[in-house]
């Protein structure tokens, strides 16, 4: 039994004991990074072209150095930053060519309409040689790629990626806003 001579005490060594208990927080957690990181490998997704065509990106990847641009495809409308960047991309054709660098852009979305959209999208533009699209019905490529900006009226996280012969990525750039892209005189200067 505690006297009132022991309580002070008691209540000292208490908090004593409180004070010196370890103390358990939840543990860290890290962010999700968007992505396949450099230095990875990256992954061969087989993807239809715009003619229906299958596109194996691995095949790609293993034929020579690549320049590989993720667009939002249609999240409800036609990305007009996205075709910016696209024409960007078109009017140096030449140079990547030059380079002897393929360049494949990535529209994804839904599967149902997604051919249409495309097309919509590219009106008045032709892809020349060494740019093509392929198409990434319900999002195999940008989940593989861990690219899916899952809100509403989004699709993917607008990126571009530098990949060397043999599959590896040399550079990215991955954006999590509308802006924010590569520069195409940025993608040439990294490879």
């Amino acid at each position: 039994m505690l006297t009132t001579a022991r309580l002070p005490m008691f209540t000292l060594a208490a908090l004593l004991a409180l004070v010196a208990a370890p103390t358990y927080a939840e543990p860290a957690v890290e962010p999700v990074m968007a992505g396949p990181a450099i230095g990875s490998v990256a992954p061969g997704v087989k993807l239809p072209g715009l003619d229906g065509q299958l596109v194996d990106l691995g095949e790609v990847y293993e034929a020579g150095d690549t320049v590989l641009v993720v667009l939002r495809g249609y999240p409800g409308y036609q990305c007009g930053i996205c075709s910016r960047q696209v024409t960007a991309f078109l009017t140096v054709a030449q140079e990547f060519a030059k380079a002897d660098v393929q360049v494949v852009m990535v529209y994804p979305g839904p599967t149902m309409g997604l051919s249409d959209k495309a097309e919509e999208f590219l009106a008045g533009k032709t892809l020349p040689e060494p740019i093509t699209m392929v198409l990434d019905p319900d999002y195999a490529f940008t989940d593989a790629y861990n690219l899916r900006w899952d809100a509403p009226r989004e699709t993917a996280y607008p990126s571009t990626f530098v990949i060397a012969k043999g599959g590896k990525i040399e550079w990215a750039k991955i954006s999590k806003t509308h802006g924010g892209r590569a520069d195409v005189q940025e993608v040439l200067g990294a490879l």
